[in-house]
């Protein structure tokens, strides 16, 4: 069911959304809150071309738990900063609810998150606002990493993956449930949300927490396709321990989140909280094929002991056809500005570099807690 529901995001997120961008003419009174711990390395040039984007805006840095000279670095780039030193709550959860508090005093109209790594030009940011501001719900950025045409193979589908899961996915649950998942960076809330918002916690998913929490009081986060936030791939290694925090993260809130809230969308007869949370179900692309071409052979070998009908092996190939089909018109409807077509050819090799991956969820569970990664 899942691998089904997959396959239709990627055919129903091929289209772009119809845009509606506002002319963001209007100044809208914003905070940009740039969360950041222990990043002085790289921080320089692209906390620079941020200053200068977000220019009328304030640009509030929280430097968090930092050991380095992020928060100096930040203070000579004309940033306003505030620290927090509080080992025992490590996270960006608590340093966005430590700027909450801070705002307070002299609260803006509409709050931009962007993580400290990340980039983002001045139009993406103003429409951010200004849509924020008409709509009156959260706002999530198109969330891209930049393309590496001569990256490993681990890097590009990596890539590839975030391409998927961060355009057309979030199209397809804008289309089909009315909402897009909050994504961490690049997103903008009014501040009469974010005021009220339950910010402090350590989950490595507290974007996702988040989006579903204001879903559920009516304010369901809506994707501006036409502002974009970019990141730099990581290296190989660094992709390995990315992917390890992120997709532990989403199977821990699938597993414990997911089906009570699919249950309570049943029973209200909200089918677009139903798509939502199966959305929120579906397992990272390699873990749901290893798990699909797993029960395949094993089908197929009861069927070849049993001499039952292999119309059960062709029911369930069914849908990981279709999403192969999905992966590969996702491909060129964007997706090659990020993987080679020689390397997307090579995806059973990248099942089996994730394989590892999977095989320590089973052993050790999945990461509980907010990890940082190396950024050297």
């Amino acid at each position: 069911m899942l691998t089904s529901c997959f396959a239709i995001e990627l055919l129903v997120g091929l289209r772009p959304l119809k845009p509606r961008v506002r002319s963001p003419e209007k100044d809208v009174k914003t905070v940009i809150i740039v969360p950041a711990h222990d990043e002085a390395i790289g921080l320089r040039p692209r906390l620079a071309a941020l200053t200068e984007a977000a220019s009328p805006a304030r640009l509030l840095l929280v430097a968090d738990n930092c050991s380095d000279s992020t928060a100096d670095i930040a203070r000579e780039l004309g940033a306003e900063v505030i620290e927090r030193n509080d080992p025992a709550q490590r996270g960006k959860g608590y340093a966005l609810d430590f700027a909450k508090r801070y705002l307070q005093a002299d609260p803006p109209e509409v709050v931009i998150i962007v993580d400290a790594d990340c980039s983002v030009d001045a139009f993406s940011l103003r429409l951010l606002a200004a849509e924020c501001s008409a709509k009156g719900v959260p706002c999530q950025a198109t969330n891209l990493q930049r393309s590496q045409p001569t990256a490993s193979p681990a890097v590009q589908m990596s890539t590839f993956a975030f391409f998927v899961r961060n355009v057309i996915r979030q199209r397809a649950l804008k289309r089909l449930a009315g909402r897009v998942q909050l994504l961490g960076t690049g997103m903008a809330l009014p501040w009469a949300l974010f005021s009220r918002a339950n910010l402090a916690t350590s989950s490595i998913v507290e974007d996702i927490k988040l989006g579903y929490e204001l879903s559920e009081q009516g304010f369901p986060p809506t994707l501006v396709e036409g502002a974009t936030v970019w990141s730099d791939a990581e290296t190989t290694a660094n992709t390995l321990a990315q992917r390890s925090r992120w997709e532990g993260g989403f199977l821990s809130e699938a597993l414990r989140r997911g089906p009570s809230r699919l249950a309570r969308s049943l029973r209200r007869g909200d089918l677009h909280g139903a798509w939502a949370a199966l959305s929120i179900m579906i397992p990272p692309f390699a873990l749901l094929v290893l798990v699909d071409m797993a029960v395949l052979v094993a089908a197929a070998v009861f069927a070849w002991a049993t001499g039952a009908k292999l119309a059960v092996v062709l029911l369930l190939a069914v849908p990981l056809l279709l999403s192969a089909i999905g992966l590969t018109l996702a491909w060129r409807a964007g997706g090659s500005r990020f993987i080679r077509a020689e390397i997307l050819l090579r995806a059973p090799m990248y099942l089996a570099w994730k394989l590892p991956l999977y095989l320590g969820f089973l052993r050790r569970g999945v990461p509980k807690n907010w990890q940082r990664t190396d950024r050297g």
